[in-house]
């Protein structure tokens, strides 16, 4: 039996209120003074009919509809109701690959060549990268960006999309100066743990080597061999860079890539190290992560929601601008 679309309220017991102000009407003692303003109550005052009883008359009976109508919209509005779609059949094979990206402030560094020119790191592994991300179908995509300290900006997800958004809007150096790699593979090992074996795969891509943090990278890389990850490193940035000196601007050797590291890691874990010296070589990368075997995965299914509380909230606010409008009109006759 197939599952068809539906209207459902989210706070569904919120309705049990839509009878309050009648319950109330019934019980409520009269008033035994004779002070209008002990006498009147909250929706004569709405109403437009002074002292007068809560019952309708022809004069009032538009306003008495209108505020019917605004308290029932208004408690619909809050049951939160929500449109439910058709049930959408996820892929059922595909990889779990968590792109663990290195944002420390050498990330800003301006030596990776693009086209004509040169252009920072951190650019550089974001137009590729996202163009990775869009060739994911039927994957599942996880970003972790990691500098003094790691961050999850997005758990595994089948929405590429908002993994190129969150990848497009971080910054060199947000999360701080320095590169903390063991303890960023540490936090994607947690991330992966919880995925069946044969689907946890890290890629870490750095311009550096560890220089903070409390994991060493070789134990963690150690920790996610036994945990089943296997960890795919790329090293970005050119051989050499320009350095200003006393003697002016001098090309020197690029000594801040822990090469090593980075091989050691891949090989304990069963992956494999990649250097990446200009955006070319980069997108090279991500063309051969591509050829990882797809795999086996659960069958899933994902039903659309809609928000639509703003329809009766809308309503509300009108039958009360109505209400309002003809109260200020009742009381200049």
């Amino acid at each position: 039996m197939t599952e068809s679309t539906s209207v459902i309220f989210e706070w569904w017991w919120i309705l049990f209120l839509l009878p309050l102000p009648w319950i109330y009407r019934s019980f409520r003692k009269p008033a035994e003074s004779q002070n209008p303003a002990l006498a009147i109550p909250v929706y004569d005052q709405l109403l437009g009919t002074g002292t007068k009883s809560f019952t309708a008359t022809s004069k009032n009976k538009l306003n008495y509809l209108l505020l019917i109508l605004l308290w029932i919209t208004a408690l619909f509005a809050a049951a939160r109701p929500t449109w439910v779609g058709e049930p959408i059949e996820l892929p059922t094979t595909g990889r779990d690959l968590l792109l663990c990206v290195d944002i420390s402030e050498s990330m800003r560094m301006d030596d990776m060549p693009l086209g004509s020119r040169t252009t920072e790191r951190i650019v550089a592994v974001k137009v590729v990268l996202s163009q990775f991300a869009e060739r994911r179908k039927g994957d599942r995509l996880g970003l972790i960006l990691f500098g003094s300290l790691p961050y999850l900006q997005s758990p595994l997800t089948f929405d590429r999309q908002t993994v190129t958004r969150l990848l497009e809007e971080a910054q060199a150096g947000f999360a701080g100066n320095k590169t903390a790699i063991g303890d960023a593979i540490g936090l994607g090992v947690k991330r992966l743990i919880d995925r069946p074996e044969n689907h946890r795969i890290l890629i870490l891509l750095t311009d550096g080597s560890n220089t903070y943090g409390e994991l060493d990278p070789i134990k963690a890389a150690e920790a996610a061999a036994q945990m089943g990850v296997k960890i795919y490193t790329v090293g970005v940035g050119a051989d050499s860079v320009l350095q200003r000196s006393l003697f002016g601007v001098q090309r020197v050797h690029n000594t801040a890539l822990d090469e090593d590291t980075l091989q050691a890691i891949a090989d304990k874990t069963g992956g494999r190290y990649y250097r990446a010296r200009d955006v070319e070589e980069l997108n090279q990368i991500y063309q051969e992560l591509d050829k990882l075997e797809p795999i086996e995965q659960e069958a899933e299914t994902l039903r659309p929601t809609k928000a639509l509380y703003h329809w009766p909230l809308g309503v509300a606010l009108f039958a009360g601008l109505l209400l309002m409008i003809r109260r200020q009109e009742a009381t200049y006759d």
